[in-house]
Order: structure tokens, then C-alpha cells, then sequence
């Protein structure tokens, strides 16, 4: 299900095929003014190929030509030419066009998002090569009904398309996925998840599932996930919860935490930016011979700023507090405790 309240687009437990089927039907029915026979949209519209039988097809599309018309698109029936006395289907376009729309800030971001993940290369690609079916069936298209050429969505807001892709297989099939999760430091890590769902938050992608080697309710961010995802198990067999919220979920997970004080900390001169980004500069000082600036940076995880400032070297100095510049220097310690030096 695709939601565009609150900003968030949560998809689980997508019927992906038929959605793709339904879209593929909507994009053939408007890109054409002629009516088309079900022969034709049989041939030349992906998702109907794969009908076992002549009556499985006709059941097929008359439970999508229903599902259209329940959504309110304006399907219409008439003959294929005026010579012939065959029905044809189209859509017709001038009622299916949408009046001017005035939205809130927050719905234009929700539907600015929505826009983005279709116009994203897999999608766009597909709905081309949707049409380029079509042309091809000798079905004349609209000029102005093709996909426009986009620019790809960036990845920090995508997340890797494959592995958006395999995830989302993953989900609508039920099955369990093995993957390698990259951390903010270290090595990747084994997972085994029972997908639930995919999450956008705050321009990133995140999987939502219980990690069966924890044991627990996991959130990993998509552009960290490896795109060898194995996946395994019988279909059906993994279900989200209910009454559980995944936006919730995520929401709680990226949260930030509330700022429990402030520390100042000293950054060389070209350098540190990535403290500089944090806070205020308060005064330029020079320590050790060398030029910098005192920065003041609110402290929300006196762990994360520790790593951070560790990771500078000799480019960053804690001034106070006192415990936070401990952590540092037993960190500069140990990395100095693990690393041999050549005489």
C-alpha cells in the first residue's frame, strides 16, 4: 500500500504484479485514442502474458476493468474502427485529467516524493519500454503521452534501486531475505529479516522487519544494504504485525535525541568540518602552534560526538567537558595500542 499522508511513503504488502499490471493497463489506455481490443491489451500490455488460458485472461481483465472503474478512471467501450463492430477499451483523457490543485507545504512534499520514486531509472524505464511495446504492437501512441527523459533521483533519497527492488519482491512474496548490512564503522554484518516493509523518513529509504538472529524488531537503512539479498523460505510465511505502524517505527528510530548539553571542542583551521557543521564558531585560538577555531556543539550522544571527534586525529581537541574528553583520548589510546609503528 502506497501512502502519501504526513510526508512519510510507507509500501508493504504490495500486490506488486497486479499493481504493475493496473498501471501498465492505465499507461496503455491513455497513450492511445484508438479503443483497443482485449486481444490487443492481451499482447501488448505486460502482466496479462502470463494468463494460463483464454478464460483466465478474460476473468483477469474484467476484475481489472471493474478495479479501474472503482477508482473512478473514465473507462470507456466503443468499436475498434467504423468498419467493424468489435469493442473496443480507452481511456478517455479529458475527464481523466485532474482540475488545478491547491496543496498544503506537506502534501506537495508527500506528492514530491511520490514523483520521484516513479521517475526513478527502473520505473522510467519500464513505463517507456511499456510504450515502446505498444508502438511496436501497431498501436499509435500519443506524442505527448510518453515518458519524458527525468533526472535520477539521488541515492541518499532513492536508496539502491536493485536492492529497493529485491526487498520489495521479497515482501509482497512473504519470504524471509539474508543480506549483508553495512554499519556506520566496521565491517558489514549477516542479517536474516522477515521483511515487513519499506519506509521513506526524512529523504532516506529504511527496511522495516524482525531480525531472526536477534530476535527483535530491526530498521536498517536501504543504502547500506548489499545487493546480494538471498531470498528463501516459503511464500507466505512472513506477515507484518497488524496493528503495527511502520512509519511509527522508523520515526522512533531516527529521532533525534534531545541535546543533554553543549561541548567545546577546538578544530584546526581548515579542518573539522564536519564539527564546524554543528555549531557555532566562538573564538579562533591558536593551540600547539597551530590556528583554529573553538566551537561550541550541542551534544545529543556523547558517543557519536566521541567517534567523530576521535576520528580527526590530532585536527580536534576536546576542551570540556572533562568526561567527554577522556572517552576521546582512551579511544586515540586504543587505536595506538593497535597499530604497529615501523621503525
Amino acid at each position: 500500500m502506497l501512502h502519501l499522508a504526513d510526508a512519510p511513503i510507507t509500501l508493504y504488502g504490495v500486490a506488486i504484479s497486479k499493481v504493475e499490471r493496473l498501471m501498465n493497463l492505465v499507461i496503455a489506455l491513455l497513450s492511445t485514442r484508438q479503443f483497443l481490443t482485449a486481444e490487443r491489451i492481451r499482447d501488448s500490455v505486460a502482466g496479462y502474458e502470463e494468463s494460463a488460458s483464454d478464460e483466465a485472461f478474460s476473468r483477469m481483465f474484467e476484475r481489472d476493468k471493474n478495479e479501474l472503474r472503482d477508482l473512478g478512471i473514465p473507462l470507456e467501450i466503443g468499436p475498434v474502427s467504423r468498419y467493424s463492430s468489435v469493442e473496443g477499451y480507452r481511456i478517455n483523457r479529458d475527464a481523466y485529467e485532474l482540475p488545478d490543485i491547491d496543496l498544503t507545504s506537506g502534501e506537495a512534499a508527500a506528492v514530491a516524493v511520490a514523483v520521484q520514486l516513479w521517475e526513478s531509472p527502473e520505473l522510467a524505464a519500464a513505463a517507456e519500454g511499456g510504450l515502446l511495446k505498444l508502438r511496436a504492437a501497431g498501436i499509435h501512441v500519443e506524442p505527448d503521452a510518453g515518458v519524458s527523459a527525468v533526472p535520477a533521483v539521488p541515492a541518499r533519497t532513492r536508496g539502491s534501486e536493485p536492492v529497493l527492488g529485491k526487498l520489495l519482491a521479497a515482501i509482497d512474496a512473504g519470504r524471509s531475505v539474508k543480506f549483508k548490512h553495512r554499519q556506520s564503522h566496521g565491517d558489514p554484518v549477516e542479517r536474516d529479516v522477515q521483511p515487513w516493509g519499506v519506509v521513506t523518513h526524512g529523504g532516506r529509504w529504511y527496511l522495516v522487519g524482525h531480525d531472526n538472529m536477534r530476535d527483535d524488531r530491526r530498521v536498517f537503512r536501504i543504502s547500506r544494504i548489499d545487493e546480494d539479498i538471498v531470498e528463501y523460505g516459503p511464500a507466505n510465511a512472513v506477515h507484518k504485525p497488524e496493528d503495527l505502524d511502520l512509519r511509527s517505527v522508523v520515526g522512533e528510530v531516527t529521532a533525534q535525541s534531545p541535546i543533554s548539553g553543549s561541548a567545546t571542542v577546538w578544530v584546526a583551521e581548515g579542518r573539522g568540518q564536519e564539527i564546524r557543521r554543528l555549531g557555532p564558531v566562538m573564538e579562533d585560538r591558536v593551540l600547539g602552534g597551530r590556528p583554529g577555531s573553538i566551537v561550541e556543539v550541542p551534544v545529543r550522544s556523547r558517543d557519536w560526538l566521541a567517534r567523530l571527534i576521535t576520528g580527526l586525529g590530532a585536527d580536534a581537541l576536546v576542551l570540556a567537558p572533562e568526561d567527554l574528553r577522556d572517552n576521546v583520548i582512551a579511544r586515540l589510546k586504543s587505536v595506538l595500542e593497535r597499530t604497529e609503528v615501523s621503525a
